[in-house]
């Protein structure tokens, strides 16, 4: 399924999950990003939305649904979803079984390593295992996350036979906003989603170029940042909590950034 220009992201929403999901679908997005990783996601809460969601007529196949392993490293050690003792191929497959469970789905559009492993030969043994489930047709693409540095990726890319189709990093300034790594992705043909958007940038939503454009196109900050990552060929995570914000997300489509505007945001982040 082609990946939706927004994506509902999940993370943080606790028991407020499944109420948010349903939310944000039933108010136009048709995108999900969750992760297997109790720490910071209820991936159960996101299948329960999409159980209520088939009862209102909004089918699975309709929704592009995401998901994630992610490593022991990043996960609760009171709360992890696989065999820590198991050999890094299984974990994954395991990882994966248990978010097929929680979605209450067959298969997901798109499964993304969470973080790269090391040593390297850690990385391909986990890339081999989510290969094995794109090739099985229970994923319909994978990639991986928290990835800033373009030579691993290149390596990833060279060595993987299944390659990656979307990278998901943080949006911000510690890594010179992935201007290189992003380029490359988008000659690749690989898609870049972004998290953290907003909370990482403060600095230019507060900027008097951003204050311009809220008050030439009558929108808010987030709105006017969406907007530009989007026309820039990003796909953001968007985690917002109330309804109104969620539709205001959803209406960045009913203008357009110049191309003179689009410039001076992205000299803002040189």
């Amino acid at each position: 399924m082609k990946i939706p220009p927004l994506i509902y992201g999940s993370a943080w929403k606790k028991e407020q999950t499944a109420d948010l999901v349903e939310t944000a679908i039933r108010s136009g997005f048709r995108g999900i990003d969750t992760a297997c990783q109790p720490k910071h996601y209820h991936e159960a809460g996101v299948g329960e939305a999409l159980m209520r969601l088939k009862a209102l007529g909004i089918e699975r196949e309709d929704l592009f649904v995401q998901t994630k392993f992610t490593p022991l490293s990043g996960q609760d050690p009171a709360r992890i979803p696989y065999d820590p003792k198991a050999p890094l191929e299984l974990q994954v497959e395991q990882s994966f079984s248990t978010s097929l469970y929680n979605l209450k789905s067959e298969y997901v559009d798109s499964l993304v390593l969470h973080s790269p492993l090391f040593p390297y030969a850690n990385l391909l043994k986990v890339w081999g295992a989510m290969e094995k489930i794109a090739h099985s047709g229970t994923a319909g693409r994978i990639g991986i996350s928290n990835c800033y540095d373009l030579e691993l990726l290149k390596r990833l890319y060279s060595d993987a036979e299944v390659k990656p189709s979307v990278v998901q990093n943080r949006f911000y300034a510690d890594s010179g906003y992935d201007t290189a790594l992003r380029q490359w992705c988008d000659e690749m043909g690989i898609i870049y989603q972004s998290f953290r958007s907003l909370s990482a940038n403060p600095h230019i939503l507060g900027s008097r170029e951003f204050f311009a454009l809220t008050q030439e196109y009558n929108k808010t900050e987030a709105q006017i940042l969406y907007r530009y990552l989007n026309q820039i060929g990003i796909v953001p995570l968007i985690g917002s909590t109330s309804k109104v914000h969620i539709e205001e997300d959803l209406d960045i489509f009913s203008f357009e950034l110049r191309f003179d505007e689009i410039a001076s945001i992205s000299a803002l982040l040189l």
